[in-house]
């Protein structure tokens, strides 16, 4: 239970209630927290935020499609181990020819396999206490990926790659560990079980506008609640990928750039609207709607 107080946000991050319970409940247990809903509603930036905020390590696993548990342990590095075989036998050769000059393996010995293995983020956070762990887009991952997590999840340890060396954490020292899904695709039951499960719904307009002012806490007032109604209006259209927050805040921060009365007339003509649109079927659909 990496930090167990209660973390509500800071001063660039808003932590509604249910959401700062979840992750509160998650780091008082031990176990992860996995957060699923709309991309752009916040999920990743928590933990990065919580880090920065708390001034904790952070350790970050994007999840792709062809991620693999060693990737994100350890892998063991068996080009290095066959070089520096070579040299510990040349090395040797050397010795009886008596050449006292011998070629180097960095200070590494074949005979300490931990010396060939490259820690990934997984590792690295279970040997820093109190640190943050988060796996970003699980949903991506191969369909084995979350099940092979499992032992690492239920037992707090990794076993690494032929070394056998085991890396345990105690529930005291976990780290904060994070785990973001846009449900792609159904995650295991076994592996939600073993998480502290939350889903991130997304924002009224009333605190979409304090989420904004987090990230703007100048912005006018008019523009924002311009920029609010065209965002939401957009949004009710059920379009094939609705406007998120990250998109709302990059359309901002692009009108912002002008003074306001080009700001508003910007808006109101929908410009940059390829910063909020993302397909051509909803882009022809909105120039319809607008025109």
């Amino acid at each position: 239970m990496a930090l167990t107080e209660m973390w509500t946000g800071s001063d660039r991050y808003l932590c509604d209630v249910e959401l700062a319970q979840a992750f509160h409940i998650a780091r008082v247990l031990g176990m992860p927290l996995l957060i699923e809903g709309e991309p752009g509603t916040g999920k990743t930036e928590l933990p990065i935020q919580y880090s920065k905020d708390r001034n904790l390590e952070l350790f970050v696993y994007p999840v792709g499609s062809k991620s693999t548990v060693d990737q994100f342990v350890a892998k063991f590095d068996h080009v290095k181990y066959l070089r520096d075989s070579q040299i510990e036998v040349l090395n040797s050769q050397r010795s009886e020819e008596g050449l006292d000059r011998k070629l180097s393996t960095g200070g590494r010995s074949t005979e300490n396999m931990n010396d060939y293995i490259n820690m990934g983020p997984g590792a690295k956070a279970y040997l820093k206490p109190h640190s943050v762990l988060l796996i970003d887009e699980i949903d991506k991952a191969p369909r084995e990926f979350p099940n092979d997590l499992l032992y690492a999840l239920s037992h707090r340890k990794f076993i690494l790659p032929e070394s056998g060396r085991e890396i345990a954490v105690s529930e005291t020292d976990m780290p904060a560990v994070v785990i973001t899904s846009n449900r792609e695709q159904e995650l295991p039951t076994a592996f939600k079980g073993r998480c502290i499960y939350h889903y991130i719904s997304f924002p009224s307009r009333e605190l979409m506008s304090e989420i904004v002012k987090k990230h703007y806490p100048s912005v006018n007032d008019e523009i924002l609640t311009t920029a609010l109604r065209i965002f939401y209006q957009l949004r009710e259209m059920k379009l094939e990928r609705s406007p998120a927050t990250r998109e709302l805040l990059s359309w901002l921060k692009y009108v912002q750039a002008f003074d306001k009365k080009d700001s508003l007339k910007m808006m109101e003509e929908l410009k940059g609207i390829g910063v909020l649109i993302k397909t051509k079927v909803d882009l022809e659909r909105i120039k319809r709607r607008f025109k």
